[in-house]
């Protein structure tokens, strides 16, 4: 497997933290959502493998939006999908489980990969296996504890909570010490998607960007 030209851009990570998930959103709608997504200052999405016309919206976000936005592939399982993901031009991968082959061959490649662990053997195996960032999911039940718990000793691993990050959690994670945040239907607001309102969307993903800077300021 060979990274399709371009790359993914750490700094537009750093810049705002936040992966924004895509599950089972049509198309057309993708496409009416991310200039909204972008002017909020959001930088980074992930397809999942498992919606409906996936590789094709990956291929053409990343021709739209190269150099403005991470476009990666998500619910990678094994090295079947990460074929396709990588053939689509997934700047990065993430998984919602360890697997050994997908993150090595992630890795060799030189494609950021963050593969999905729960509990800190799992976190530390995907770490030591080369993951940019690992991903603990589900963070649903953890809650922000967890992290802290499991960073007091590894504190050298990247997090990333997906699963139960909202507007209300996400200020928790972030004190505990979290890298990065996973976030999909807290963030895609259904109602207002499929009532086609992309201003109301736009300010809904404002309220998450204005969060992350909210309290790098310490507010």
């Amino acid at each position: 497997m060979k990274l399709s030209q371009g790359s993914f851009s750490w700094a537009l990570l750093e810049q705002m933290p936040i992966v924004g998930i895509v599950r089972n959103i049509a198309p057309e709608s993708v496409f009416s959502i991310v200039p909204g997504f972008l002017s909020a200052g959001l930088t980074t999405l992930e397809v999942t493998m498992n919606t409906p016309g996936a590789a094709e919206m990956i291929s053409q976000l990343r021709h739209e939006y190269q150099g403005r936005l991470n476009v990666g592939a998500g619910t990678v399982r094994n090295l079947y999908d990460l074929e396709l993901a990588i053939q689509a031009g997934a700047t990065f991968i993430v998984t919602p489980i360890i697997d050994e082959q997908v993150v090595k061959e992630c890795v060799r490649s030189d494609v950021p990969v963050f593969p999905g662990a729960y509990t800190p053997t799992e976190i530390y195996r995907a770490w030591s296996w080369g993951a940019s960032v690992v991903k603990v999911f589900p963070a649903t039940a953890l809650g922000a504890g967890y992290f802290k718990d499991v960073l007091a000793p590894l504190n050298e691993i990247k997090l990333m909570p997906t699963g139960g990050v909202s507007l209300d959690t996400l200020p928790g994670f972030f004190h505990a010490g979290a890298t990065a945040y996973g976030i999909g239907s807290p963030l895609f607001d259904k109602t207002l998607i499929d009532r086609k309102d992309w201003t109301g969307l736009q300010a809904h993903f404002e309220k998450f960007s204005a969060l992350i800077a909210k309290l790098r300021r310490g507010e």
